[in-house]
């Protein structure tokens, strides 16, 4: 029967069939990955036959061999559970085709394969369950380690063009977030409490991506002496606040910058979180480019134009159809007080703080708050 069953092309072309019917995950393999699982398929045939008849058991040899089908599996992400699955199923076909032989196997042989499938599937699933997850940690340690380079040159500035950029992340095999958020933070008390540290900014980071939209994008982060760097969508950058105030950090979100400025927009975030005063950190907010752009230019150190800086600051408030909230902004910060600014523009006071209310909501700047007051008050002095 092993002769027979060996020399018979259809049987390997049989158990791949069964395989691809019954394991999603052969299903759509291209040609190159399917003359592998052929050539497998032809080996374990003859190995588990060749057991079968000798009475034998899985050699030395045979278990190096599963422990690097195993590796490579990881290797190129195939689960492991359709790994495994994908042996069962041909085991089972085979023991159709066993049982298909003319004459068939007598009850003895029978048992004696059942014996020996269900030995040889049992030793197969120890060792290249263990060899998948040995070489998957290995994998996602050195992938982290990557795009942890990756990302400490990129905040130093090390790439020049985003073409350069492209390039080294298409080696790593990822796609860099675009628009993004470059997050630095810190934490809330830096003389007291405990640090940052590599697990903190993993954990953080998993928890800032648990819902990104686009799985084909990448995150990374990075530790930089007493801060955290997270590279992350533009999205997630926006729902920050609140994660960080759980773990009691302080940030500076940078989300306004080309890819090939990722340096610039980590020494604004740094700088601001250097400079800023301790009533800047609004427990509900980060601090932001626009917040970053203040400081800079009150260092004395302007990263763009006062236009820019104006416009990140007032947003939508720069639109013809919106003039009347801008005014009651300066008028309010020209008076002090909504009442003041009222009598100024004519208005009940309650118009004025409700339109005070809408520029809050679109400016995301409370002009009661006495930082983000400063903010407005820059932008529109600096603005054209």
């Amino acid at each position: 029967m092993r002769q027979e069953l060996i020399a018979a092309p259809r049987v390997v072309a049989a158990l791949v069939a069964a395989v691809r019917a019954q394991v999603p995950a052969y299903a759509a393999l291209d040609d190159e990955r399917l003359r592998e699982v052929r050539a497998i398929a032809a080996w374990a045939l003859e190995r588990m036959l060749h057991l079968w008849a000798t009475d034998g058991a899985l050699t030395p040899a045979d278990l190096r061999r599963l422990r690097g089908i195993a590796a490579a599996r990881a290797a190129d992400g195939r689960p492991v559970q359709a790994v495994l699955r994908a042996y069962r199923v041909a085991v089972t076909a085979l023991t159709d085709e066993v049982a298909a032989c003319t004459p068939p196997p007598d009850a003895a042989d029978a048992f004696a394969l059942a014996r020996m499938a269900l030995t040889t599937l049992d030793t197969l699933s120890e060792e290249m369950a263990a060899a998948y997850t040995a070489t998957s940690e290995d994998l996602a340690a050195d992938r982290d380690r990557a795009l942890r380079l990756l990302l400490d040159d990129l905040i130093a500035g090390r790439h020049a063009s985003v073409g350069a950029l492209t390039d080294r992340a298409a080696r790593l095999g990822v796609q860099l977030p675009d628009p993004y958020c470059l997050l630095v933070a810190e934490p809330a008390e830096p003389d007291g409490g405990p640090g940052v540290t590599r697990e903190t900014a993993t954990e953080l980071l998993a928890t800032l991506t648990a819902r990104a939209d686009d799985a084909q994008v990448t995150s990374t982060a990075t530790v930089r002496g007493s801060r955290l760097v997270l590279m992350l969508p533009a999205a997630a950058g926006r729902t920050a606040a609140a994660a960080l105030r759980e773990r009691a950090l302080r940030g500076c979100a940078v989300s306004e910058e080309p890819l090939d400025r990722i340096a610039v927009a980590h020494r604004l975030a740094a700088d601001a979180l250097d400079t800023a005063p301790a009533h800047a950190h609004h427990p509900a907010r980060l601090l932001t480019d626009g917040d970053a752009h203040v400081l800079a230019l009150l260092a004395g150190r302007p990263a763009t134009t006062p236009d820019r800086i104006s416009r990140l600051l007032l947003g939508p408030l720069v639109h013809p159809g919106r003039r009347h909230l801008l005014e009651a902004l300066t008028a309010y910060l020209d008076a002090g007080s909504a009442t003041a600014a009222a009598r100024t523009l004519g208005l009940h006071p309650q118009s004025l703080r409700y339109r005070l209310r809408r520029v809050a909501a679109l400016t995301h700047r409370d002009p009661r708050d006495p930082w983000q007051r400063l903010t407005l008050d820059i932008a529109r002095t600096i603005g054209p």
